[in-house]
């Protein structure tokens, strides 16, 4: 998996973006909210997606890691792939899809291009009790970020090493619940080892 893309940035487009790393050139998938960030040209720095099917493998990029895993939540309901995963990202910001989430608004949702009322009922259902655990109020409140960022990694390492999903998410949540979200990565994931 290629965690992030390090280099300048040589052209600059609104759904894409050409990275030149040491002479390769990295085309990059990206929202709107990354766009608006990038100054061609210069360095930057995109965490990355790598979506792989059949008949193509694409990069999708993102300014911040919190954007990064919103998609990625958004991507892993049914009926939601990387394209409606980045038209979500590119209308709504990182806050105000965790907000509308939490507020069960299916509205804000729903007026996003290409996003029927099923569609917006299903991802507020699916996602609504992740944020609401993870109490999100701003995307720049750095201890939620961190902690978000920290589960995640968490859950990552839990699935790799064999662990079901639903069963490293509810470990998890348990021991963020027992012992505070300000644990490292290292910690949780030995948490999820002792209590499993």
């Amino acid at each position: 998996m290629i965690a992030y893309i390090d280099g300048k940035l040589t052209h600059k487009d609104p759904t894409f973006v050409i990275i030149d790393v040491n002479g390769v050139g990295y085309q990059i998938r990206i929202s709107l909210n990354t766009y608006d960030k990038l100054v061609e040209g210069e360095r930057c720095k995109l965490h990355t997606f790598l979506h792989i099917k059949e008949d193509a493998h694409t990069l999708y990029g993102f300014s911040e890691p919190a954007e990064k895993t919103v998609f990625l939540h958004l991507i892993s309901i049914s009926g939601v792939g990387p394209g409606t995963g980045l038209m979500i990202i590119s209308s709504l910001t990182v806050a105000e899809i965790q907000q509308a989430i939490v507020r069960e608004d299916v509205r804000t949702i729903q007026n996003v291009k290409g996003i029927g009322a099923k569609t917006a009922h299903r991802i507020i259902l699916e996602l609504k009790d992740k944020y609401k655990k993870e109490s999100f109020t701003d995307s720049g409140n750095i201890n939620t970020v961190t902690h978000n960022t920290n589960r995640n990694e968490a859950l990552s390492a839990l699935i790799t090493l064999g662990f079901a999903r639903n069963v490293a998410e509810k470990t998890l949540d348990t021991i963020i619940k027992r012992d505070g979200n300000h644990l490292t990565v290292e910690a949780l994931i030995k948490l999820a080892l002792k209590s499993s």
